[in-house]
């Protein structure tokens, strides 16, 4: 969606828990998900600001969102069955 904000526990509700405990256990979850609050901010910032960007940029910021956000969801998953 155009200019909303992404935030992480807001993609994933079901996973509040898990992401609560793993942001103060695991310092690879809480790097990928500064990478991707970072991220998400940049798009919003670009997005509110009306910015003058390439579509190609764009996309690639959105793509690493995506990406992050697959990365993140594939660990919250792992905890989940273990």
């Amino acid at each position: 969606m155009y200019g909303v904000r992404h935030v992480i526990e807001g993609e994933f509700p079901e996973f509040q828990r898990a992401i609560n405990r793993l942001k103060n256990k695991d310092p690879d979850f809480t790097r990928l998900l500064v990478e991707y609050d970072e991220t998400d901010k940049r798009i919003y910032g670009l997005e509110q600001q009306s910015v003058p960007i390439s579509d190609a940029h764009f996309g690639d910021l959105k793509r690493h969102r995506l990406v992050l956000k697959d990365q993140l969801y594939s660990i919250l998953k792992q905890q989940t069955f273990s």
